[in-house]
């Protein structure tokens, strides 16, 4: 009997042994305990299972923000002073501890399976408070500088909801493995009750949320409209200097059907292409003007500007995470960019018959042109540029009463959602809005008043896709080169295919658990 025991004391558990090693650095059995069903054994399961929530929740917030990582390097930029792709970084971060709480968490259920007790090795305890604290400071800090983002969530689940609903069912699928294996070691039955009553209520919960769930792409057939036009925003930048002769080229090429921009006017008076309000990120100013790094671009004469390169920092910078590499004759190309003039931009736009929109910046204190900007950006889109008026999307929203007596050809465009009748009253034929204020029901509205609407700035597929689903006119973006190769909506399905998913989804999960748990 004693040689028994003994035997049963050091016999080889290479299962076990593995799992209570990686959790809790114990290795042999005689360094294991086992636990009653049912007891909480160790305090630090709570915080994992909470670490992994807000490490989840991270980690979906930044990996749907991915639309927007331009912005956020720009932000960084324009705080630090150089460019780097912190965005990514922060994507890679957020993956590696998502899956390292999800690894201990795994091992904790394992072992609770297996009836052990809990033992989280002092470096895994530091390691969770590191990833909580990390999770929560990063939610906190996007929440406070980059709140829209959780607008972009919520439209990512009018897509992913149908798949997340999947996801989560199969997740309770293989859960049910240690809630069986728990509950059944259970001698009480009030203790089965407490372990398997809240994984059914969940469960219950997940096969009825369907009924509650929205998608613009769960839509019967004919009834989607068509594809919203593509407007590249200054361009294509994924592929060429922003705001660039070359930038505009390549968009013309990939099929893009409009042209975005945004206009300074320099101190002589010439309109030009500009996004920031210095030329150190997109130009080399620093090389030849160092001492004039911050000076605002409109400052500077036409003859100053026009020999700076506007090309090289792309090639140096790489300023989108997803760029694919340039050939030899575009890497040529893109060295010998300069500042774009808003004339031979319009010039280019009227021979391509394509449409152009832009922001119109208005110069700083003591600038000639302070007062007559508009007027002046008039004269060269009226006079010198020669571009067919129906082409220009007027978006400025100052002296418009006046533009439309001198241009009447313009298509009037706001930046901002009105009541109808006040968008009517002046004559606006398009909305320009930034796409975390998209809604069908909004669109569908303007659209009944012959009103479109145009999102911004779009680059995503899923997010293109939800606003081809929304009834979304056009959208400026830039990715044109990936997005005119798209030829439905992605997610796009009936409702009928849909029911049909979610009852086999939820049939096949009841028929797995009641055989894990009948075995």
């Amino acid at each position: 009997v004693v040689r028994r025991h003994l035997l049963q004391r050091y016999e080889h558990q290479p299962f076990i042994s593995c799992l209570a090693g990686f959790y809790s650095c114990r290795w042999k059995r005689y360094q294991r305990r086992r636990t009653e069903p049912g007891k909480c054994c160790c305090k630090m399961v709570n915080e994992l299972k909470i670490t992994f929530c807000f490490s989840l929740i991270f980690l979906y917030m930044w990996g749907e923000a991915k639309n927007d990582y331009n912005n956020f390097d720009w932000y960084n930029y324009g705080n630090l002073g150089f460019w780097f792709l912190w965005s990514l970084v922060l994507l890679i971060v957020a993956a590696i501890v998502f899956m390292y709480i999800t690894l201990l968490l795994v091992l904790a259920m394992c072992l609770l399976a297996e009836g052990q007790q809990l033992y989280l090795h002092w470096s895994h305890k530091i390691g969770t408070f590191l990833v909580l604290g990390f999770s929560i400071t990063a939610l906190f800090i996007l929440s406070v500088l980059w709140g829209d983002q959780w607008k972009t969530v919520r439209l990512s689940f009018q897509i992913t909801a149908p798949y997340l609903h999947i996801g989560a069912i199969a997740i309770m699928v293989l859960l049910s493995w240690p809630v069986a294996l728990h509950a059944i070691r259970a001698d009480k039955k009030v203790v089965q009750v407490i372990i398997v009553g809240p994984y059914l209520a969940i469960l219950l919960f997940l096969f009825l949320i369907p009924l509650g769930m929205y998608s613009p792409c769960i839509r019967e057939m004919g009834t989607l409209g068509p594809k919203p036009a593509l407007i590249g925003h200054r361009g294509a930048p994924m592929l060429a200097p922003e705001n660039t002769e070359m930038s505009f080229q390549k968009t013309i090429e990939h099929g893009g059907d409009g042209l975005e921009t945004d206009v300074t006017i320099s101190y002589d008076g010439v309109p030009f292409l500009m996004h920031d309000s210095t030329l150190r990120r997109t130009t080399n100013i620093k090389e030849v003007y160092p001492n004039d790094t911050a000076q605002n671009a409109a400052l500077f004469s036409w003859d100053t500007l026009k020999e700076l390169n506007a090309g090289t920092w792309f090639l140096k910078d790489k300023p989108f995470s997803c760029m694919g590499s340039l050939s030899r004759a575009d890497q040529n190309q893109a060295m010998n960019q300069s500042i774009y003039k808003l004339s031979n931009f319009l010039r280019l736009a009227d021979s391509q018959n394509k449409l152009v929109i832009f922001d119109l910046y208005r110069p700083p204190e003591k600038h000639p042109y302070r007062n007559s900007w508009i007027n002046r950006t008039l004269e060269v889109i009226l006079n010198e540029s020669g571009i067919r008026p129906h082409l220009v999307l007027w978006l400025e929203n100052d002296m418009r009463s006046f533009v439309q007596s001198v241009a009447p050809g313009f298509q009037q465009t706001m930046g901002s959602k009105a009541p109808v009748e006040d968008l009517l009253m002046d004559n606006i034929v398009k909305l320009n809005l930034a796409y975390t204020e998209m809604s069908s029901e909004d669109i569908r509205k303007y659209a009944e008043a012959n009103i479109t609407t145009n999102l911004y700035v779009v680059n995503e597929p899923w997010l293109f896709s939800l606003a081809w689903c929304s009834g979304a006119h056009s959208v400026t973006t830039n990715a044109v080169q990936t997005l005119k190769n798209l030829s439905q909506p992605l997610f796009l399905m009936t409702p009928q295919q849909y029911n049909i998913m979610w009852i086999l989804t939820d049939l096949t999960s009841v028929l797995l658990i009641s055989l894990i748990f009948a075995l």
